[in-house]
Formats: C-alpha cells, sequence, structure tokens
C-alpha cells in the first residue's frame, strides 16, 4: 500500500491510498460473494456461485460498488494508522482516481491545533470589590416595593402612585395604567416621563399633555406632535412596611440584621459570579489574540449544531417551536445560522480549545476526595430539587448511566474550577511567586541534606572492638 499525504490550508489533509491489484481482485471477489448470499442464482446454494456466474447475474458495477465498501473498511483507517494522522472527525472518500492501480483519494480533516504562545506572561489585576452599603439598602428598598400594599387615595398624585387614566387624541386608550415611578425609565408608554406630568393631579382631573416625536418612530401611532388629553379615574396610594425585624420575619429571616447579612452574601455571590465571568472572558481573549488555533471545518459544523440544538431546547423550554421563533425574527435557518449561530459556536469553540490547552499544560488533574465531594454535591441538589434517583424507570442500569454523567458532570466542574483558578494566579502573577517560593524551599532542602553526614557510612567507634572481641571469646570458653 503506497501512501501520499497533502496538508490542506483548512487543517484537513488529502490523504491518496493506492493498494496492490490482487487486494483490490480478492475484494471483488468478496463482494460478489455477499451478492450471491444475498439473492438467489439458479442451480447454486447461497454463497456457492461462481465469480463468472455472479457477474453475469449482478454485472460489474454492483460487484465494484461492494468492492470499494470493503475496502474502504480495511483500507482507510489501516492508511491512518500508517500516516500517523488523528482524524477530528469522520474522513470522506473524494473520488476513486484509478482502477489501475487502485488509487483512492480522500479528505482527512486534524484534530484541532493549539499554541497558546507565551500565556504565563500575561498579566491582569483582580480588582473584584464588594458590593456596599448603598447596594444593600437599595436591595432592601426593592424588598419594601415587593411586599408594600397599594389603596384608593383621594390626595393627589404623587411618586410612587399607580394611576389609571383614560386618554383621548390619537393614541386613545379607555384604560391606561401608570406607575409615577422616582427615576425615569426608558420603556414607559406612551414616552418616558409621562407619569411625572401627572404629578398633582386628583381623581377626576384632566388636562393635555404635547409630545413630538420623530417621524421615524417604530410606533407609527406615534409619530410628530401628538396631543394626550388626560383624565384621571383612579389613584392608588403605597403603603411600604417598617424596615424591622417584623418585615425580616414576613420574608423568611428572624433579624433585620439578618436579612442585612443574607443580602449582602447574595449580593457578593452575584457581584462576584458577574465580575468574574467578564475577567476571565477577557483574560482568555487577550490569551486567544496571540494563540494560534488551527481546526477543519466539521468541527465548527459539529459546534453550529450544539448551539442550535440548545437554542431549541431553551425555547423548547419556554413553550415555543424554532420555527417559530424564526418567524418572529424575520429569518430562516440558513440566515439564522451563518449571521448568529455560527459566530456564538465560532467563538465557544475557540475558547473551549483554549481552556483544554491550559488544562493541560497545567497538568490539571481530579483528586478522588474532590470528585466524590462534587459527586455529593450535585446529588444533594438534585435530590432538592425533587429528583428520586432511587425510582427511575430502567432500573439499576438506568442508575448507573446517571451516576456515571453526574460523575462526569462532577469531574468536569472540577477541571473547569481548577483552570479558573491557574489562570488566575498566573494572570495576577501569585502563580510564579508560589513556584519560586517552592523552587527555593527545594533547594534549600536539598542544601540541607547534601550537609548532612551518612550515618549508614560512619565507622563504628573504635574501643568497641574489644569488648566484641571479650565477648566473643567468652562464648567460645562455655
Amino acid at each position: 500500500m503506497k501512501i501520499e499525504t497533502t496538508p490542506r490550508e483548512d487543517h484537513q489533509v488529502t490523504l491518496t491510498v493506492e493498494i496492490d491489484n490482487d487486494k483490490f481482485e480478492g475484494a471483488k471477489r468478496r463482494s460478489a460473494r455477499q451478492l450471491s448470499k444475498r439473492g438467489k442464482i439458479a442451480g447454486f446454494r447461497p454463497g456457492k456461485a461462481p465469480y463468472e456466474v455472479i457477474r453475469r447475474q449482478y454485472g460489474d458495477e454492483a460487484i465494484l460498488e461492494g468492492a470499494i465498501d470493503i475496502l474502504l473498511d480495511e483500507v482507510y483507517p489501516k492508511a491512518l494508522e500508517e500516516a500517523e494522522l488523528e482524524p477530528a472527525a469522520a474522513g470522506s472518500l473524494e473520488k476513486v482516481e484509478s482502477f489501475d492501480p487502485p488509487t483512492f483519494v480522500f479528505t482527512v480533516p486534524l484534530r484541532p491545533e493549539v499554541d497558546l504562545g507565551d500565556y504565563r506572561s500575561l498579566r491582569k489585576a483582580y480588582a473584584f470589590e464588594e458590593p456596599g452599603e448603598d447596594a444593600i439598602n437599595e436591595k432592601l428598598e426593592e424588598l419594601r416595593q415587593m411586599y408594600a400594599v397599594t389603596e384608593n387615595v383621594e390626595r393627589p398624585i404623587q411618586e410612587g402612585d399607580y394611576v389609571m387614566t383614560q386618554i383621548e387624541g390619537e393614541w386613545e386608550r379607555e384604560s391606561h395604567a401608570v406607575y409615577i415611578a422616582p427615576e425615569k425609565r426608558d420603556n414607559e408608554l406612551p414616552f418616558p416621563g409621562f407619569g411625572k406630568k401627572l404629578i398633582g393631579m386628583s381623581v377626576g382631573d384632566s388636562k393635555t399633555i404635547t409630545k413630538t416625536f420623530p417621524e421615524d418612530n417604530e410606533d407609527e401611532t406615534l409619530r410628530g406632535k401628538i396631543k394626550f388629553k388626560v383624565t384621571i379615574k383612579t389613584v392608588r396610594g403605597t403603603t411600604f412596611p417598617e424596615l424591622d425585624d417584623e418585615f425580616a420575619k414576613s420574608v423568611g429571616v428572624d433579624t433585620l440584621e439578618a436579612l442585612r447579612e443574607l443580602l449582602a452574601d447574595n449580593l457578593k455571590a452575584e457581584a462576584s459570579a458577574e465580575y468574574d465571568d467578564e475577567f476571565f472572558s477577557e483574560l482568555i481573549e487577550d490569551i486567544k489574540a496571540q494563540a494560534t488555533i488551527k481546526y477543519p471545518p466539521q468541527v465548527l459544523d459539529r459546534e453550529v449544531e450544539y448551539v442550535l440544538e440548545d437554542i431549541k431546547q431553551r425555547l423548547a423550554q419556554q413553550g415555543m417551536e424554532f420555527e417559530t421563533y424564526l418567524k418572529m425574527r424575520d429569518t430562516d435557518l440558513e440566515k439564522f445560522t451563518e449571521e448568529e449561530a455560527r459566530p456564538v459556536a465560532q467563538k465557544r469553540l475557540e475558547r473551549s480549545l483554549i481552556f483544554d490547552e491550559i488544562a493541560r499544560l497545567e497538568a490539571i488533574e481530579v483528586a478522588e476526595d474532590d470528585l466524590e465531594s462534587e459527586f455529593n454535591r450535585t446529588l444533594t441538589e438534585l435530590t432538592q430539587q425533587g429528583y428520586d434517583l432511587t425510582n427511575i424507570k430502567g432500573g439499576k442500569r438506568a442508575q448507573r448511566e446517571i451516576a456515571n454523567n453526574i460523575a462526569m458532570q462532577s469531574a468536569t466542574q472540577i477541571i473547569t474550577r481548577k483552570t479558573l483558578e491557574r489562570l488566575k494566579a498566573i494572570a495576577t502573577g501569585e502563580q510564579e511567586k508560589l513556584e519560586k517560593e517552592a523552587q527555593a524551599a527545594a533547594e534549600k532542602a536539598e542544601e540541607a541534606v547534601a550537609k548532612e553526614p551518612a550515618l549508614a557510612e560512619e565507622p563504628a567507634p573504635a574501643e568497641e572492638a574489644p569488648a566484641q572481641d571479650a565477648e566473643a571469646a567468652e562464648d567460645s570458653e562455655e
């Protein structure tokens, strides 16, 4: 078998394989036997008809097609091994270049290659700041609003009120609810700041508000100069609960101080996760900027399929079909795939390849204790969410499969966490400091060992020799 490889620019290889005529003839005869076993040939038992009889019955083309299939199953794997190629996906037969000698041309997608360059020289400060008292107070205020009580009032409108209005004019509304928000809201209708213009009015009052909108406004009913005749129908004031221990108990916490601590912990966790996401995203982009990443188109195509499948699953959870979503977006599958799914898939793929290469170079491993701890934690979370893993259709086999999946997920989570920790240590310079300290400690330990005398090589003290001789003499006399 003769093999020739030609690299391609898209990280694939053109693999040309030439085989012996004898091997090709043997494959043709095996193909003929297979044909004769599947069909009946008059006068012969299945699989026992002579080759020439089978040729006349089925024709050379059918025999040749079967022979090629047989050779592909045998030749392609051996050719990959001899050429020392590691495919990332299934190869494809591009053409049969000739039958004399039999020569096949394959396209082989190669495994992705990642060269990160000197990624350990990159530095990025980690400057996370915990949310302060203002953030906690803002969260408390949000809770107060959630537990606030509204009731009809006879006073003039003020901030925090909920108002039911009737609007006459081009933008007519029989009933239009308005919240008089203290802050400006971009999504307020008919325009931001509309509610503030109602402050001071009372039930039954009317006023005309004029607003000029852009001529190209998305809402065709709100273009140019519009007059709104507003009549106040009802005003509901808001009564907020006092921030005390009783309020804390109403939300499930014993004291106000404990509630503040809980909010502080939650805010810190949320802010930390958000900061970490941005920190590591930027860091990996910095690494990517100096890295060289190669992969065949098949690998990206597969990632595109994963992205599309993720989108379909999320839409299904919301009760929406993917085709409906495309219609709402005024697009089709091909356009959506190329303009939206493929860029996301490419970014996700390249980040994943970089991440995996860092884990490999940094020799990130999963300790048995860590895996067991993560496995138990995941199992506990699933149980708390209502999954009864002891009562699953499929019995013990299904339970083993689920356990294996949880174990794999746990291992992935540990590697991800440890790799991120290592990346952070490298970027902040902490890893270099730790490694220098470890090297200095090792050198110091080696020096200490070198200075210690080898006790096993010390000669016995001279004065002990006569005593030993005397004991030997006494033993002899006895």
